[in-house]
């Protein structure tokens, strides 16, 4: 009887946009009824989302599937929903949004790497990563994600010509070592397409 009520496979484009519905629990009060099951829900997508992005031990990731996924992710502001959600999402949450992340930037739609437009109209989530290296429970989290945005030469360029720049000068010097050493890890990363400039 169970088989008859099975429901269709959902498509990335679906998987993004009940992902950025999700995030709206995020910022619900703890007490909210549904609160935690959402929750839980939204780090299966996340999930779900690696899963299509990375593939799995069973099968290798599909071209089509990690194009409509990419497309929807930017489409609607996900990638700036995740971004500000991300301090108050557990651990194992963060790791995933994170590989996510990186990965999108990596992912080319109709020969366009449409992470980079998205970044070039939306400088301010460079702003934000950046001071995420004041908050030591996302510090990891937001700096990798930036060196994976600053793959993109013109937000490279952005994150070097900005006032933020002078911030790394004073992360390197934290007491935490991890982070001093993420922080560095950054100040020092030198993208392929720049060099060739250089």
């Amino acid at each position: 009887m169970k088989g008859l009520f099975k429901s269709k496979p959902r498509t990335p484009a679906d998987l993004v946009r009940q992902t950025r519905e999700l995030l709206a629990y995020v910022e619900a009060p703890a007490r909210e009824p549904k609160r935690e099951e959402k929750l839980t829900e939204l780090a299966k997508n996340i999930r779900e989302m690696k899963t299509v992005l990375y593939g799995n031990s069973e099968a290798e990731p599909v071209p089509e599937a990690c194009a409509q996924l990419t497309q929807e992710f930017f489409k609607d502001n996900t990638l700036r929903l995740l971004i500000v959600c991300l301090p108050k999402l557990n651990l194992e949450v963060r790791k995933d949004v994170t590989q996510v992340v990186a990965n999108l930037q990596r992912q080319q739609v109709h020969s366009r790497l449409i992470a980079s437009d998205y970044l070039e109209a939306n400088r301010d989530l460079l702003d934000i990563l950046i001071a995420g290296y004041e908050n030591t429970d996302i510090a990891l989290h937001y700096g990798s994600m930036l060196r994976d945005c600053i793959r993109h030469q013109s937000i490279a360029r952005y994150v070097l010509e900005s006032d933020n720049m002078k911030k790394f000068f004073g992360y390197i010097q934290l007491p935490n070592f991890e982070i001093a050493s993420d922080a560095a890890a950054t100040f020092k990363f030198k993208p392929k397409s720049m060099i060739v400039q250089l």
